[in-house]
């Protein structure tokens, strides 16, 4: 048979045409230059643009010392316990105070372990090589998640200061952690779904076990998780002896004090009263609707991770509304998008890669998450607001972000993002539900629309 010539290959003089008009622009042999030497960032930085984005805001809340969530995907936890150990620094007056982001990696490893075997049962009849299963199968034990998810550990374990239960090995650099657990997890799926009798295809070849005999196996499965968890990471306490020392030298004590206490009593954050809020601008989720995700959890038994779809201004003006009463706000962000790493900078203007590469990036939000080209993928802290008069009406131009990626980056540690940086590149914010209007307020008791598994908004930040 004769082979058929492919029309829209690129021939050698596509390329000499493509190099000749390359080499003829002053402008792309001086980009070239500086890219291949500096690195793409460095060298699209803007020196203008950075210095109208500096690190000084009209609404700005004091927090202890940056944490560095160094070769590991947690940032959730760290963002999330950022935020309370802000509420324990206020309540007893501390200069620093850090919470163990290793405890609930512990426990946040262990319930993912039994959601996946939960998942796996409640799927044996599905394809192996379906989308289905392939999804669930992928990353089964991810470091990344959801604010919802991080409630749930906290309702059912508690917190502990970090001093009581010091991050790991494994926790600070997590790869090989994840995947000897994940070798032994999907080990465990194949065991289960041949004891329910399916093949590949989830046909029923044999006689299935009991429900009651699939759970006793699954439990075994279980208890080798938490044995392998602990030597990882080492066995979490069950109490602990608590000293807080304040600004003025006086000293808190409690001996025995567990988890669930030291939350209750030191952190007081109302976990119910707190709404997780999106930004999808998508023709496929209209706003005013609460959304949740097929098979997006990892407390088997906990809350759904559920959002309620705001517009752009709802969201700022409660986000304000709370950095003004005095308490930070978790969010969750694309924050590979026009970041500058050093000088602490998410701006499009400061990262000029379109002039530097004479191109054009015109994708709105909603076709950038539609087409996959972004999607919330890090959460941090909203510690302050820079805001501006606009006729009568103060209006914010930029943000101060807390981190978790060490002092070294940013104003140690702390970003600036510019307003329309955060338009366009952030997806979720929590804050108390008392901060919105009344008519948001009465959407969060809705019925939740359920998105498939693979959906941009079951994204996990990490």
């Amino acid at each position: 048979m004769k082979k058929k010539k492919n029309a829209s290959g690129l021939s050698a003089q596509d390329l000499a045409g493509f190099r000749e008009s390359f080499n003829a622009e002053r402008a792309n042999l001086i980009a070239a230059n500086a890219a291949v030497k500096n690195g793409v960032l460095e060298a699209a930085a803007d020196y203008k643009a950075v210095g109208r984005l500096p690190h000084t805001f009209s609404v700005n809340l004091k927090q202890g010392k940056i944490t560095n969530q160094k070769a590991s995907g947690r940032c959730w936890i760290f963002s999330a316990l950022n935020t309370f150990r802000f509420e324990v620094m206020q309540k007893y007056n501390l200069e620093n105070f850090e919470l163990s982001q290793n405890y609930m990696f512990f426990y946040d490893k262990l319930e993912k372990a039994n959601y996946f075997l939960e998942s796996v049962l409640k799927t044996v009849n599905e394809p192996i090589n379906g989308r289905l299963y392939q999804f669930l199968n992928a990353s089964p034990l991810q470091d990344g998640g959801q604010w919802d998810m991080l409630a749930n550990l906290v309702r059912k374990y508690g917190v502990v200061p970090k001093e009581a239960y010091d991050d790991a090995a494994s926790a600070t650099n997590s790869r090989w952690f994840d995947q000897y657990l994940t070798t032994k997890l999907r080990e465990d799926a194949a065991i289960l779904r041949g004891m329910a009798g399916v093949d590949i295809t989830g046909e029923q070849m044999a006689e299935p076990a009991t429900p009651e005999e699939l759970q006793t196996m699954k439990k075994e499965m279980m208890e080798e998780i938490y044995r392998m968890l602990c030597i990882c990471l080492g066995e979490p306490p069950q109490s602990f002896d608590l000293t807080l020392r304040d600004k003025d030298d006086k000293v808190i004590m409690e001996s025995g004090i567990t988890p669930l206490e030291f939350f209750d009593r030191y952190v007081g954050v109302k976990l119910d009263d707190l709404v997780s809020i999106i930004h999808a601008p998508t023709r496929d989720k209209p706003f005013g609707k609460m959304y949740t995700v097929k098979f997006l959890g990892n407390v088997a038994e906990g809350k759904p991770v559920a959002y309620l779809n705001l517009e752009m201004d709802t969201i700022k003006a409660a986000v304000i509304k709370q950095l003004k009463d005095g308490h930070p706000v978790w969010f969750g962000s694309d924050c590979s998008k026009f970041s500058l790493r050093k000088e602490g900078i998410f701006d499009r203007e400061c990262c000029k890669i379109e002039q530097l590469m004479a191109v054009n990036f015109e994708m709105d939000k909603e076709d950038a998450i539609l087409y996959g080209d972004s999607a919330m993928n890090h959460a941090m802290v909203i510690m302050g607001v820079n805001l501006v008069k606009e006729g009568r009406k103060d209006v914010p131009n930029r943000w101060r972000i807390e981190n978790s990626w060490g002092k070294d980056v940013g104003d140690d540690g702390y970003y600036v993002a510019s307003d329309a940086w955060f338009d366009d590149y952030v997806y979720q914010v929590v804050v108390d539900k008392k901060y919105l209007d009344k008519k948001s307020r009465d959407l969060i008791s809705e019925d939740y629309i359920e998105l498939e598994p693979w959906d941009p908004f079951g994204s996990l930040a990490d």
